[in-house]
């Protein structure tokens, strides 16, 4: 079995709540959404065997966990497994990236994941349609390990998708960390609607954090 990788490489994690920890990446290629502020365009990849995969991740010496991110891992989601119970024979912690739209999927890999950083895809940031019904299901299976929720949030970003995050959250996992991303390039005009649904997350009794996006800011992968 082949999988595709767009690239492979050791970095400091740049997003949410594990942000600075060393972490090796592999970065699948394909993803199922099309998201207006996407900054990942993966235009390539090579095609590599688990063995190979397997042989690279080790080269990169200690770290604190393997991410896999993309694109969308869990559209490869047969590849991931065969490689996965692999990785946790060799007792690595695992770090899945994902825009939390595959609930199937997640379920044929969650036994061998440890933590889970799920987007939250607000249809008035993505300018997609909605996927509540999805991420309500993918977010009761993910609840399973260590989750924190990622929301994206741009000029565009109305309450109406933050009121709606909170209902979902706090019917499935209330403890769930709801992380407020600014969308990258950050514009000023965001910094009113962070603070405005931060304090709203905060009275819904939700846990919530603002965290940028610290990779970018260092020029780092």
């Amino acid at each position: 079995m082949e999988g595709k990788i767009a690239e492979i490489f050791k970095s400091i994690q740049g997003e949410g709540l594990y942000q600075g920890i060393d972490q090796v990446f592999v970065r699948f290629f394909g993803c199922n959404l099309g998201c207006s502020f996407c900054d990942t365009k993966l235009v390539s990849y090579e095609k590599k065997t688990i063995p190979e995969l397997l042989d690279e991740i080790g080269s990169f010496g200690s770290y604190h966990s393997l991410s896999l991110t993309g694109g969308e891992p869990l559209l490869q989601v047969d590849f991931l497994k065969d490689l996965l119970k692999l990785v946790k024979q060799r007792k690595q912690k695992v770090y899945l990236e994902t825009n939390g739209t595959l609930p199937e999927n997640l379920e044929e890999v969650i036994n061998y994941t440890d933590i889970i950083a799920m987007d939250f895809k607000l249809p008035s940031s993505t300018g997609l349609e909605s996927f509540w019904d999805k991420h309500q299901e993918f977010l009761g299976i993910a609840k399973e390990k260590k989750t924190f929720v990622k929301a994206i949030i741009g000029t565009s970003t109305r309450v109406e998708d933050i009121y709606k995050t909170i209902e979902i959250i706090k019917s499935v996992a209330k403890e769930t960390v709801l992380v407020l991303q600014p969308q990258n390039p950050f514009e000023i005009m965001v910094k009113a609607k962070l603070d405005d649904f931060e304090q709203l997350c905060r009275e819904e009794g939700l846990e919530v954090k603002v965290i940028s996006q610290m990779h970018k800011r260092l020029g780092l992968e």
